[in-house]
């Protein structure tokens, strides 16, 4: 699927645009189809008395276009125009899923490596689909608009023409808010992802993007700095075509929210990003390992089934390997704990304040782009090389100082150098440090799953109480499967400092009875 990172600047503005200054180094952001939910649970939850009609500057947009994430109905009409359209017929159906609202099922039997969805491209929505309103496309293609701002125009566009637009069974069967962490406000985060690490790690990326702490402000800012320069370029030179009352920073927040979560990369059309209608049903499997791409043979967005499916049987295609922090970043779900075999875990690890050298490794973490504190991904497996070098130079003494250096570039990743270094005087202490940072970390997860069985969920809307109970069922599925994999971390550095705690044991009584001996 396709990632957003360097091709922000490069693709989504203007050459012209003073936009390109935007920094964009750690941004990694990806498309596939959005994901579904898990089943709810049984919440304990407060109403706040007298609902409000005003909406929270940190709430998503209040849309009238799409449907609710759970519904078939609209899918299903999706289903049947897009075969009076030309998409031929499919051995697949929309159903509502176990692990999720809708998905796509088999109806009848799918061999393996048997290609399947054939979406031609007339039914794929790219930079190059016809306007419905032609004179609003001339105007946008006029101004070389890129091609992200022009599809979130050009779905806004679509939208508001309702039965107008050939699109509009399948705008219908978009959803009006996804679960994603782009539609997370501040509170939330705050309340539901205090003891994960991906909590940090998607401010860091979002702060470096837009100079903002909020993650919901990502979608915002820029939604908002295109719509922006849209309106200062375009739309207020052109209003009777782009209206400001459908042409808005709500109605951008809710187009750039759907491209966020649904755009593909097709490899074989020269990268073109798009929209795949059909195909957005489908879910995200950890196990299976194939992707959506343009088939020049059947001239058709296909896929290749990687294991045979039974009638009624989920059809699954791949988001990528990312951990099932990744996987709710930005698709707004979590596989079932132990089902990811990608999960990972950020492990936080920082220099000590009131250590004598401070200054001098901190100066060399900076030298090699590491700052303190830093997370390193911690898998089921283990832990990777770089977070061993990082705890070397954590607990290494004043007469290590010429080590520092070579310590520091090994906990780099943008290093090329020889990673396994070993340091066995200062092991133990380097594997105790690791676990104390496991210990702090876990202690943080339990406290959050003990507080959560009676945490109130404090909403000012009821219409709000599905949402607040859902999210808080995906923070305890994150920080139960993260918690695991720490557990295991610590059950490895436990027998591991055992076992160099008793072979130092056996070399101390060894060394003793020598000098006995020879007494």
């Amino acid at each position: 699927m396709a990632k957003a990172s360097n091709f922000l600047q490069s693709t989504l503005l203007p050459s012209s645009s003073p936009l390109r200054n935007l920094r964009t180094q750690r941004l990694t952001l990806s498309f596939p189809p959005l994901p579904s939910s898990r089943h709810r649970p049984i919440i304990h939850c407060s109403v706040s008395a007298g609902e409000t009609t005003k909406r929270s500057a940190e709430e998503a947009p209040d849309i009238s276009w799409g449907c609710e994430i759970d519904s078939v109905e609209n899918a299903t009409s999706l289903q049947r125009w897009l075969s009076d359209s030309g998409l031929p017929p499919q051995k697949m159906a929309i159903d509502k899923v176990d692990i999720g609202e809708r998905g796509l099922v088999a109806s009848q039997n799918l061999r393996k490596g048997e290609k399947l969805l054939f979406v031609p491209p007339s039914l794929v929505i790219s930079a190059d689909s016809v306007w419905t309103n032609g004179e609003a496309g001339e105007v946008m293609k006029r101004y070389d608009v890129p091609d992200w701002p022009l599809l979130a125009t050009y779905l806004i566009s679509e939208a508001s023409l309702q039965k107008g637009s050939r699109w509009f069974n399948y705008i219908s069967a978009l959803p009006r808010q996804p679960y994603s962490l782009l539609y997370w406000t501040r509170t939330e985060l705050d309340m539901y992802l205090e003891a994960s690490q991906i909590r940090e790690r998607a401010i860091e990326r979002i702060t470096n993007v837009v100079g903002t702490s909020s993650l919901y402000a990502l979608l915002d800012a820029l939604s908002g700095i295109f719509y922006e320069d849209l309106r200062s370029r375009i739309f207020s030179k052109h209003p009777t075509l782009f209206p400001k009352e459908v042409f808005n920073d709500e109605t951008f927040k809710w187009s750039f929210g759907i491209l966020f979560s649904r755009l593909v990369r097709l490899p074989s059309m020269d990268g073109r990003f798009a929209l795949v209608p059909w195909a957005d049903m489908l879910n995200h499997n950890c196990e299976v390992e194939t992707y959506l791409d343009y088939d020049k043979s059947s001239k058709g967005v296909v896929f290749t089934a990687d294991r045979p499916y039974q009638p009624g049987e989920q059809v699954f295609i791949s988001y990528g390997n990312k951990s099932n922090g990744e996987l709710l970043l930005s698709y707004g779900f979590v596989p079932r704990e132990g089902t990811n075999p990608s999960d990972s875990v950020e492990l936080a690890m920082s220099l000590r304040k009131n250590d004598t050298c401070y200054k001098e490794k901190l100066d060399a973490l900076k030298k090699h782009g590491l700052s303190t504190p830093q997370c390193f991904p911690v898998r089921i497996t283990g832990w990777p090389l770089e977070l061993m070098a990082y705890a070397y130079l954590v607990v290494s003494p004043p007469d290590m100082s010429n080590s520092f250096e070579e310590m520091a570039k090994a906990a780099s990743n943008k290093s090329s150098t020889n990673k396994d270094q070993k340091y066995p005087e200062i092991e133990e202490e380097a594997l105790q440090f690791i676990l104390d940072s496991c210990e702090t970390s876990i202690s943080k997860y339990s406290r959050f799953l003990k507080e959560s069985g009676s945490m109130d969920l404090d909403i000012t809307s009821p219409k709000q109480l599905n949402r607040k109970a859902f999210l808080k069922q995906l923070a305890v599925d994150l920080s139960t499967s993260e918690r695991r994999i720490l557990y295991r971390a610590r059950y490895i550095l436990r027998r591991r400092l055992r076992d160099i705690r008793s072979g130092e044991l056996k070399a101390l009584r060894l060394f003793s009875g020598i000098r006995n001996f020879f007494k």
